[in-house]
């Protein structure tokens, strides 16, 4: 048994697809295969239902996967240590990024941390906010980059800035020509939302419970993109992320701010508790704030 045929297992039980998994791997399934297969060999435990269709862990199976990651947390922490021996900014950290804050700051922040720190290898990973945490507890991620929330609060939250948000409405919309709103007057509105898995949808769902708006039924959007095309077409009126409006002219939309109080998310980066490179990610999320606050 070594390290390599516990992450196969583990990609296995992720995908529970042989030919997926392999991929992830990046090996044959020949090989993938062949590998779980010595495992159980090695162990004297059953540990896969193999079906034409999927693939089915028995207990035995779950158990070990369960332990598995357990063991390459601790493998990662050796190689953290390792790698952490005076290079507090070098080697390679892999970030995760939420799809609605992802294309939108990653932009503004990799060429000034490129610059600010060369020999520090970033690698962005855009995942919703459970695969995410899963990947970071997992430590498939080293840290991430989200909106803080009640998921987030097994990890140690560091806050980077509060990011407001806007109402997207057509320019044909009656209040397009608003200059601020009132948050009480989405009261009785329909609000086109995200769809199930966005952290944002729970917000602004959150949001609009608070003042009495609706979500509009008929429709849900897996980006938001594809929200602001909709807002475009005046389909409905949406809540967006301020930065999400930025350098993004289109003459058929229009953001409005609100009055006080404004609606916002708070955005942190979070890593694992008991982390060696707890110095590094400190001092990732501060020079992030400092980006982000010379952009505003």
């Amino acid at each position: 048994m070594n390290i390599r045929d516990l992450e196969y297992l583990i990609a296995l039980a992720e995908f529970k697809h042989f030919r997926k998994a392999a991929d992830a791997c990046n090996v044959s399934q020949p090989t993938l295969s062949g590998q779980i297969r010595k495992l159980e060999d090695e162990l004297g435990a059953v540990l896969l239902e193999r079906t034409s269709r999927k693939v089915l862990f028995t207990q035995a199976g779950l158990t070990l996967v369960e332990q598995a990651k357990a063991v390459l947390r601790e493998v990662k922490i050796l190689r953290e240590m390792a790698s952490n021996q005076g290079k507090d900014m070098s080697g390679p950290i892999l970030i995760g990024v939420i799809p609605t804050l992802g294309p939108y700051i990653s932009p503004i922040i990799l060429p000034n941390l490129q610059s600010l720190f060369p020999e520090l290898e970033i690698y962005i990973y855009e995942l919703p906010t459970n695969e995410l945490l899963e990947q970071l507890e997992s430590g498939q991620l080293d840290c991430g980059i989200l909106s803080l929330s009640k998921e987030t609060e097994p990890f140690i939250e560091v806050p980077i800035f509060n990011e407001k948000m806007l109402l997207a409405v057509s320019s044909q919309h009656n209040w397009a020509k608003e200059k601020t709103l009132d948050l009480a007057r989405l009261r009785d509105k329909e609000m086109l939302m995200l769809d199930n898995g966005h952290c944002l949808r729970t917000q602004t769902m959150d949001y609009c419970l608070s003042i009495g708006a609706k979500e509009n039924r008929h429709f849900k959007a897996n980006s938001l993109e594809t929200l602001r095309n909709m807002v475009a077409a005046n389909i409905g009126i949406a809540l967006m992320p301020e930065l999400a409006t930025r350098n993004l002219s289109i003459p058929s939309l229009t953001y409005i701010p609100f009055a006080d109080p404004e609606p916002f998310r708070s955005i942190g980066l979070v890593y694992r508790p008991g982390s060696p490179l707890r110095l590094r990610y400190e001092r990732l999320a501060k020079e992030i704030q400092q980006i982000i606050a010379g952009c505003e």
